[in-house]
């Protein structure tokens, strides 16, 4: 079992400060998971993750078992010498890409039969293969293979691919060989929940090292999604880490951890680094707009980044306008600095005990400029 261990908890909610110990190094929770999809966070090199605080790495399973392949991964040492990256690496399990492809898949008990999109090949993704893949990466978290479907979509969908994720996980748990490699059971059940509930009691009654809630952000107005979320973390474990699979923007990640949640990942500060939107302490702003032309500013006046240190709104505007690749690259490192900024300042908080507080001054700061209304889960 994964060392992990709650340090604080909220009075005024169910957030909670704790620390895992991987196979490489220690991690803070609540904790932010920079996205590499494919042995790389968009615009960043290992230096630059270094440098903005980031803690841990995501690999994803399916992009990574077409292209370099497993047998690369095997000849080459794994992920942690392939990309030069010291610190933990969670790989997730492929699910969440075989469910984004519906034309070109299948799935049946055995697993997923889906067409690469690189020379259009079909591969079979099985539990057992899911788990060698990430295996011969070397992840220090690696997850089980879930069959994702639409949250709304009808029960009995919802309740049959929730059933067969159970069976995948149990395969997945049998079909592990390294025991220093966690691995973490998903929670399904789209946004019912009777389903959420039996699926957690299900699955907490096997030795997972941690438990996901996987299944949202995918067809979920955010009031269900938050419900979802808030209702499953409930039902799990406290001595094991809990993971808010996918879903990511900052009011997402102030209102998850005030329902107890410990990890995250999402694309979001480095996809939308790529439109010209960065992350601010008043919400988010739009560099490629025209009020940027003339400013002299940084992106964040409250933000100790070395792009907000550096460079002025108008800078990064011009750099846009003139399509230079370095503009998304300055706003993914401010992005990414901000996320990890806001998750070491929400760990300060819930060890003071405040943390209830924080996250509704928080949300009453940005979350006007990042959903249309605001929602706290408190205890």
């Amino acid at each position: 079992m994964i060392p992990f261990e709650v340090l604080a908890t909220d009075p005024g909610s169910n957030a909670r400060r704790g620390s895992m110990l991987t196979a490489h190094g220690r991690v803070e929770t609540p904790v932010f998971m920079d996205v590499g999809t494919r042995a790389c966070v968009t615009h960043c090199s290992p230096d630059d993750l270094e440098r903005v605080g980031t803690q841990v790495v995501l690999g994803n399973t399916y992009h990574l078992m077409i292209r370099p392949g497993i047998e690369a991964f095997r000849a080459l040492g794994g992920l942690h010498k392939f990309m030069r990256w010291s610190g933990p690496i969670l790989t997730d399990s492929g699910g969440f890409q075989i469910f984004s492809l519906p034309g070109s898949r299948t799935i049946n008990e055995k697993g997923a039969r889906f067409k690469s999109y690189t020379d259009g090949r079909y591969h079979q993704l099985s539990p057992e293969l899911s788990i060698e893949v990430q295996t011969a990466i070397g992840s220090d978290i690696m997850m089980v293979l879930d069959e994702c479907v639409n949250s709304t979509s009808p029960r009995e969908v919802v309740h049959a691919a929730m059933e067969r994720t159970h069976r995948w996980a149990l395969r997945s748990l049998a079909a592990r060989t390294n025991p220093a490699q966690a691995l973490f059971a998903i929670v399904q059940g789209g946004v019912v929940p009777e389903l959420r509930r039996e699926s957690a009691d299900f699955l907490t009654q096997h030795e997972f090292d941690g438990f996901a809630i996987g299944g949202l952000a995918v067809g979920d107005k955010r009031s269900q999604r938050e419900d979802t979320t808030a209702f499953a973390a409930e039902l799990l474990p406290r001595d094991r880490p809990r993971y808010l699979m996918g879903v990511g923007t900052p009011p997402d990640l102030l209102n998850a951890m005030l329902a107890g949640v410990d990890m995250f990942d999402c694309i979001i500060p480095t996809a939308l680094a790529n439109q010209g939107t960065a992350f601010t302490s008043t919400g988010r702003v739009r560099v490629t707009r025209l009020p940027s032309y003339l400013d002299e500013s940084p992106l964040d006046a409250a933000c100790s980044c070395y792009v907000c240190k550096t460079y002025s709104r108008a800078y990064i505007h011009h750099l846009f306008k003139a399509y230079e690749p370095i503009a998304p690259r300055l706003l993914a490192l401010h992005n990414l600095h901000y996320y990890h900024s806001l998750m070491a300042e929400s760990r300060a908080a819930i060890e003071r005990g405040v943390f209830a507080a924080f996250a509704k001054e928080r949300l009453e700061q940005i979350d006007r400029h990042e959903h249309a209304a605001q929602r706290l889960h408190v205890a």
